[in-house]
């Protein structure tokens, strides 16, 4: 166990904390409550890196993360994409034919249907999936149970009752890696992705012109936002 420090939003056994544990295995993981937490214990240094949730494949792009980091000073030094994959944990000795209701994050529940549907089960929203996994720890009951990582399960003590119980297997979170310190390629290397961030005047042909400078210098974009 090394003493590096990664951070990132959520609660011990979130996807963000699979994700810092799969990318920087023997690191300690920091859980914070938000983002701009996650943001901030790199910037004071109690953390030396944070796992940052920018995107999902079925829910789209996480809002904060970019009116968060222009203004951080952090850097972006890489990023991960987690494939995520629910399921479905009951209290040991639980069958599932016990489990009446389930308990994680809107975003999930949005992405079991065909669960809820097939199996006739009442649906409750939480903050968080791995917080969910906490909650039916504490409370006991063979009819509650939770949607979070296998990783939630290891760490609350809950037996996995199904795998991967989204509806799209195709599920993909993409992370960026933040840090105090910028991470400069020698010129060459393959596979550099840069992100940026400009504005553009409110004239005709403004971001034409923008996208033009990438085009004339052999410049790929795999992606805008306006």
């Amino acid at each position: 166990m090394t003493d590096k420090i990664i951070a990132f939003q959520g609660t011990l056994g979130a996807y963000s904390d699979l994700a810092c544990r799969t990318v920087k295995p023997g690191w300690r993981t920091l859980p914070c409550k938000t983002f701009a937490g996650a943001i901030e214990a790199v910037q004071t240094g109690r953390a030396d890196l944070a796992m940052l949730a920018c995107e999902n494949s079925l829910a789209g792009r996480v809002p904060d993360i970019h009116t968060l980091l222009p203004a951080s000073g952090l850097h972006i030094v890489g990023e991960h994409f987690q494939r995520i994959e629910h399921c479905l944990l009951g209290v040991p000795g639980a069958r599932l034919e016990d489990i009446k209701r389930v308990h994680t994050h809107p975003v999930a529940m949005g992405q079991i249907c065909n669960l809820l549907r097939e199996r006739g089960l009442t649906p409750v929203t939480e903050f968080d999936t791995a917080g969910a996994a906490e909650l039916v720890a504490l409370w006991g009951k063979k009819e509650e149970a939770a949607v979070a990582s296998e990783l939630a399960a290891e760490l609350n003590g809950l037996e996995i009752l199904l795998k991967n119980v989204e509806d799209a297997k195709h599920n993909t979170t993409r992370f960026y890696i933040a840090s105090r310190t910028a991470e400069r390629p020698a010129c060459g290397t393959p596979h550099v992705m840069t992100t940026l961030i400009f504005n553009v005047k409110n004239i005709p042909g403004a971001l034409y012109k923008v996208l033009g400078g990438f085009a004339t210098n052999g410049l790929n974009m795999t992606r805008l936002e306006s």
